[in-house]
């Protein structure tokens, strides 16, 4: 709900549907070669550098999510391998929450003729040090919070996440 002041979520009533929701993106750690398959993108009048990542669609299950939005960016078909983590941030030039669900993946395929998402101006295989050295172009601090644990060893089981259909 735009507008509310701090504190202002505790009048929000979910049954007059008036309810505050983050917004539910999910990025991709492909990795080939001690390189990370990552996007350059334009974002606010910058052009930055992320996983690729994206929101979650209506009635997409997470793990379809990361498959499109990787394939969508970077023109990879990859394989998903584990769950790194979820991560919660917000935004503070816009106040938006933003709620990460991060995987990591193999590269399958590369599609080179496939055009890429509006906003992507390339992908890149970078190494963590080259990742690292440029922190101030990284599209929000979840961007290295998601590498950091990948390359701490951070892995959970696919089988964690479920999406039950009806």
């Amino acid at each position: 709900m735009q507008g509310l002041k701090s504190g202002d979520w505790k009048a929000l009533n979910y049954r007059k549907a008036q309810f505050w929701q983050p917004d539910v993106t999910v990025a991709t750690v492909v990795v080939r070669d001690g390189r990370f398959l990552m996007v350059e993108e334009q974002a606010n009048d910058r052009l930055v550098i992320n996983q690729p990542a994206g929101h979650l669609e209506p009635d997409e299950s997470l793990l379809a999510a990361a498959v499109r939005e990787t394939m969508e960016e970077t023109a990879w078909e990859v394989n998903l391998t584990a769950f790194i983590g979820a991560y919660q941030w917000k935004a503070p030039e816009t106040g938006r929450h933003y709620l990460r669900l991060a995987f990591a993946a193999d590269p399958v395929r590369h599609f080179p003729e496939r055009a890429l998402d509006e906003g992507i101006v390339q992908a890149l295989w970078l190494t963590p040090e080259e990742l690292a050295s440029e922190h101030t172009r990284h599209r929000s601090p979840l961007v290295w919070k998601v590498l950091e644990d990948y390359l701490a060893g951070q892995r959970h089981p696919l089988s964690l996440l479920s999406n039950i259909h009806e």
